[in-house]
């Protein structure tokens, strides 16, 4: 199993940036893909980003796009989410979470272990 543990969430104005953690333990944080997620109030949790084990590439949501920049750190153990030009829309419980599979896994299902999250809220 793998332990993931979010950090970097709080209050930013329109425009800023945050950059969210994900610490990892347990098993060898190299063996699993990495993804974030996010849930806004009264709606299902979306897809946001993904860097797969094996692999430097990335994958983001429409969304995300231009704007966020996951990334991952082996020596630390640790994944990134760095967001800029946040907007209203993206306040939402960002999760991060690891999957075993290989390949295009974008949807939550995918998913083997989660974060309990960290709350991102954008101010206008």
């Amino acid at each position: 199993q793998v332990q993931l543990v979010e950090s970097g969430g709080g209050l930013v104005q329109v425009g800023g940036s945050l950059r969210l953690s994900c610490a990892a333990s347990g098993r060898t944080f190299s063996n699993y893909g990495m993804g974030w997620f996010r849930q806004a109030p009264g709606r299902e949790r979306e897809f946001v980003a993904r860097t797969p084990k094996g692999s430097t590439s990335t994958y983001y949501a429409d969304s995300a796009k231009g704007r966020f920049t996951i990334s991952r750190d082996k020596a630390k153990n640790t994944a990134y989410l760095q967001m800029n030009s946040l907007k209203p829309e993206d306040t939402a419980v960002y999760y991060c979470a690891a999957t075993v599979r290989y390949g295009f896994v974008v949807q939550e299902s995918q998913y083997d272990y989660w974060g309990r999250g960290t709350q991102v809220t954008v101010s206008s």
